[in-house]
């Protein structure tokens, strides 16, 4: 089974950092224009949220917070995340707990390898070797490094103080990272705050758990204050004289951005990217133009949903933005 176990984890995953979106910038600025010119069908969406997140990045007033799943950060997307944090187009992330657990891995030296959906699970838990659609997660580049991780974390954050937010201990986590593609890393090194309404439902989460478990004979518990994190969003939205959101994939990130929004009279610019249908009413689903019903979205605000796969599509609008920003028109 070794044998099978080698053959099958031979092609890594490959973030995609600046300097290959530098190299992607100038075709992808001449694709944002085919595009706009072609239309029909997604291609004029795809266009239209470069421009829509051109204009956002480039507003004064804007706080622009970045929504995105996990599922994402096991593919070589980490890496345009971690470049656009970097680049400082983005003031605020709010993620999954999945996110912490993907981005911590691999920035300790986890290796992620290209698989395929089809290939036979039962086959790969006997190998041990977990499948994320189709990217390969090694047991050995996942739970035990994370763990390990986040318990020596504790063991010296918990000295300080006992009772921290989730966005204290990420940015803590992020300044121990040394990868040029982590996220976390990214974030802490441009005081970006990340948010995780959903960390206890992680590896990262659930080592938190096992540290306390482990600390009761030496009462060593970490206290977890989610509503401490609601606070500091609060401030955020309320401080900012306009609000612009990009939001890759649904779920708790995107609705936590969306609803904090409406406090503040809704966002002013959007853009989403999403393969989930509208037709079922789920959260993820849902297009930017139900927002407005909700006062999540203003009906003034630059809006635009791309249905598509953000691996497929993002990259391209990153690309292109950078592109702009580094004066590589055409």
């Amino acid at each position: 089974m070794s044998r099978v176990r080698e053959e099958l984890l031979r092609e890594r995953v490959e973030d995609i950092g600046r300097e290959e979106l530098k190299r992607l910038a100038p075709l992808a600025l001449k694709l944002m224009e085919a595009y706009e010119r072609m239309g029909g069908f997604s291609s004029r969406y795809v266009a239209r949220a470069a421009r829509i997140l051109s204009d956002m990045v480039q507003d004064p007033d804007c706080t622009v917070f970045m929504a995105f799943t996990a599922n994402l950060v096991a593919t070589g997307l980490r890496g345009v995340i971690a470049t656009l944090v970097r680049e400082g187009v983005v003031d605020a992330i709010i993620t999954t707990g999945g996110t912490l657990d993907h981005d911590v891995a691999r920035a300790l030296g986890g290796v992620y390898y290209r698989g395929e959906f089809e290939l036979d699970d039962a086959m790969l838990a006997e190998l041990g070797v977990h499948r994320l659609g189709n990217v390969l997660v090694p047991r050995e580049s996942y739970g035990p490094l994370i763990e390990e991780f986040v318990h020596r974390l504790l063991e010296e954050l918990v000295t300080r103080k006992r009772r921290w937010t989730p966005s204290e201990l990420l940015h803590e986590a992020g300044l121990r990272l040394r990868d040029e593609n982590s996220i976390l890393a990214a974030a802490a090194a441009k005081g970006v705050p990340v948010f995780s309404p959903g960390i206890v439902d992680s590896a990262f989460g659930t080592a938190i758990f096992t540290f306390n478990e482990a600390g009761r004979s030496t009462g060593l518990k970490i206290e977890l204050d989610i509503v401490g994190d609601l606070a500091r969003i609060s401030d955020i939205v309320f401080e900012s004289k306009k609000l612009g959101a990009i939001v890759l994939g649904g779920g708790i990130s995107k609705h936590h951005v969306i609803w904090w929004a409406q406090f503040r009279g809704g966002l002013d610019y959007a853009v989403y990217i999403t393969t989930a249908t509208e037709l079922d009413g789920s959260l993820s689903g849902a297009r930017t133009r139900e927002a407005i019903s909700w006062g999540k979205l203003k009906p003034s605000a630059k809006h635009v949903t791309v249905p598509g796969d953000a691996t497929i599509v993002f990259p391209l609008i990153a690309a292109a933005l950078l592109g702009e920003r580094c004066g590589e028109h055409s």
